[in-house]
């Protein structure tokens, strides 16, 4: 693979994404913060601090999501419904560099995206006089990137080879199911059935795991308590090397469709 055609492909993509005013969810999501911050001492009085902060990891959380979703199924769909594809692989580009081109575009929209938004973020909570532990709101905002990283490989790879409409399905099914693979693992083990405890502990082992990846409720009720680094080390690495597979999994299956 040439980074250098990589990084080119992944210019494109970038603003192809930006083009289609993709960043106008910025703006969105400051609208978001200003009417929280407006309504909600009206309606909790005693809470409200908590359910800002938490409501606007949520709400960052979710754009990002629709992006990486929404988004990615599409790069590669859409250039195979216009046929451009055929262009594409009749340059010299490889089928890997070109899945990696994609996935890297968009992943520097999702990190620009990010990086607006927790800026826009910080500046609410200073403009509301709102404490918050800059630390794990900072460590909260690049988890959610490795997550949103990671998704749009499942995006990828789902988008590959089915329509655009089915990838977006089995996309948020991935990442709602992988927000709950360790629950599946513990409602498996109250069930005295050994098939279900084995299904259960499959999925667990097959879906990935993206509450390593979650570190909203430690900004919002960790105070400025950071995990062991040694366990932030572990669970990025996990992040990177499941978006790996998942890239090499698309990777795969591209290179065996014929156009």
């Amino acid at each position: 693979m040439s980074f250098g055609r990589i990084l080119v492909l992944a210019t494109n993509v970038f603003r192809e994404v930006v083009r289609d005013r993709i960043l106008y969810i910025i703006g969105l999501y400051a609208l978001i913060l200003a009417v929280a911050i407006w309504l909600l001492p009206q309606l909790a009085a005693t809470t409200e601090d908590k359910i800002f902060l938490d409501l606007g990891l949520a709400a960052m959380s979710l754009l990002g999501l629709i992006v990486a979703i929404f988004v990615g199924t599409g790069l590669i769909n859409k250039e195979i419904e216009k046929r451009t594809v055929l262009v594409l692989i009749a340059k010299p580009i490889s089928r890997g560099e070109f899945i990696a081109g994609k996935h890297l575009g968009l992943s520097a929209v999702l990190g620009v995206l990010i990086a607006a938004m927790t800026a826009i973020y910080l500046a609410f909570l200073q403009l509301g006089n709102i404490s918050y532990p800059l630390g794990s709101i900072v460590l909260a905002a690049l988890f959610l990137f490795l997550q949103l990283s990671l998704i749009t490989a499942v995006a990828i790879a789902f988008g590959v080879f089915t329509s655009s409409i089915l990838a977006t399905l089995l996309s948020f099914g991935v990442y709602l199911m992988g927000n709950f693979t360790q629950d599946l693992v513990k409602l498996g083990r109250l069930s005295e059935s050994v098939n279900i405890q084995r299904m259960t502990q499959g999925l667990y082992l097959f879906l990935p795991d993206l509450s390593r990846l979650d570190l909203k409720n430690l900004a919002v009720y960790g105070a400025d308590i950071l995990p062991n680094p040694l366990i932030l080390i572990a669970n990025a690495g996990y992040g990177v090397v499941y978006t790996g597979l998942l890239l090499a999994i698309a990777i795969l299956i591209f290179s065996r469709r014929q156009f």
